[in-house]
């Protein structure tokens, strides 16, 4: 019973979070658990300790892996400085395209919320329109609400 059990009459009665009839498989999600604090990273399942992503994009052991992804940062660059600057690619279209997070203007980068908050939060560093670096963070609550603090 690979050490996880006891065999009675050829059979593996396991120890409490395992399973499978000869108790190698553990119940345990801890070795699932994404760096944001879902079960492989929402894109997977976790089977015996292991996840097995469901989105083929995703890989690793946490599912957290996406060679193809825009990161978070790059992907709402263009609406964070439209909202935060009024310019940008998407300066024309931002009413309609841009209105997903909750923005909150910080005055400096040491206003910006810090690691360590319950929701994953992301710092992000791009480039502007004019070539000069802004500055922001991008959070998504327990209820899926987007929240970007930008410095100003």
């Amino acid at each position: 019973c690979t050490g996880n059990g006891i065999c009675k009459c050829r059979v593996c009665e396991c120890f409490p979070n395992f399973t499978g009839s000869a108790c190698d498989c553990s119940l345990d999600t801890t070795p699932c658990m994404a760096s944001n604090g879902q079960i492989c990273n929402g894109r997977g399942t976790c089977e015996c300790g292991t996840c097995n992503c469901t989105d083929p994009k995703f890989q690793g052991p946490t599912c957290e892996m996406c060679q193809t992804c825009l990161g978070v940062c790059a992907e709402h660059k263009d609406c964070v400085q439209c909202r935060a600057f009024d310019k940008g690619e998407k300066k024309d279209t931002c009413s309609q395209e841009c209105m997903h997070f909750n923005m909150t203007l910080v005055e400096s980068r040491d206003k910006l919320p810090q690691p360590g908050q319950p929701d994953p939060l992301s710092h992000c560093k791009e480039k502007d329109v004019d070539d000069c670096w802004f500055y922001f963070t991008y959070s998504v609550n327990s209820n899926g609400e987007a929240s970007v603090h930008v410095v100003e």
